[in-house]
C-alpha cells in the first residue's frame, strides 16, 4: 500500500541523486519507516508547490461538458469559487494523488446541502473495507457524511465525502489549500489503515 508506493517514489529519487527533495508528510513517513539511508541530504519543499503540475479541468455538473482546462494558477482561487459557480465541478489529476492511490479527484458544492464534496477513486483492495470505514469515521469531524462503494469492475473504492468534515477546512481556503487538505487527509487515512493491518 502506502509504504510500497513511497518506497518506489524514494527509490526513483535516490537513483538520480544523493539529494532528495520532497514534502513534509513523505519525509516524515520515510523516516518513520526507515525508507531512506542516513547519507542522503533531504530538502523539504514548500507545501504550496505540491500541485503546481496538476492537470485541472472545470465541468458543467449537469451535462458533464468540459468548460475549460485550467493552469495551476486557477488553484489560487478561493474554494468558495465553487459556491459562486454552483453548476460546476473541478476535476484534478496529480502525481501526488496517484502516489497515494487516489484516482480522478473531483470537487463540487452539493446543490441541496451546500457542502463541499470530494469524489474520488481509491486504489485499495476490498479486504480493507472494515478498517477503511472505521478510519474514515475516526478522521471526520461533526456529522460524518460520506459514501464508500467498491467497484468490482474498476477494482477501486468510490469515495464521496464532505470536505466540510475534514479537520482544518474552512471556506477561506484556496483551492490549492483544499487540495493539500484532501491529500493530507487521504495520506493519513491510508497510513492509519496500513498500520492497523500490521
Amino acid at each position: 500500500m502506502l509504504k510500497k508506493k513511497l518506497h518506489e517514489y524514494f527509490s526513483n529519487e535516490i537513483a538520480n541523486s544523493k539529494l532528495i527533495e520532497s514534502y513534509k508528510e513523505e519525509i516524515a513517513y520515510a523516516k518513520k519507516h526507515k525508507l531512506l539511508e542516513e547519507d542522503f541530504t533531504i530538502i523539504e519543499k514548500e507545501e504550496s508547490l505540491r500541485f503546481t503540475d496538476a492537470y485541472i479541468e472545470r465541468y458543467d455538473k449537469e451535462s458533464e461538458e468540459l468548460l475549460a482546462e485550467e493552469s495551476s494558477n486557477f488553484l489560487d482561487q478561493p474554494i468558495s469559487y465553487l459556491k459562486n459557480q454552483i453548476k460546476e465541478f473541478i476535476y484534478i489529476e496529480s502525481k501526488w494523488f496517484d502516489l497515494i492511490g487516489a484516482d480522478s479527484v473531483c470537487i463540487e458544492v452539493d446543490d441541496v446541502f451546500g457542502t463541499y464534496e470530494v469524489m474520488l477513486g481509491l486504489k485499495l483492495q476490498k479486504k480493507y473495507e472494515s478498517k477503511l470505514k472505521a478510519k474514515i469515521n475516526e478522521g471526520l469531524k461533526g456529522e460524518v457524511k460520506y459514501s464508500l462503494l467498491f467497484s468490482q469492475a474498476d477494482g477501486l473504492w468510490e469515495l464521496n465525502l464532505a470536505l466540510n468534515g475534514v479537520e482544518g477546512f474552512n471556506e477561506k481556503l484556496s483551492i490549492n489549500e483544499a487540495c493539500r487538505l484532501i491529500y493530507l487527509y487521504l495520506f493519513k487515512l491510508l497510513e492509519a489503515v496500513e498500520e492497523d493491518m500490521q
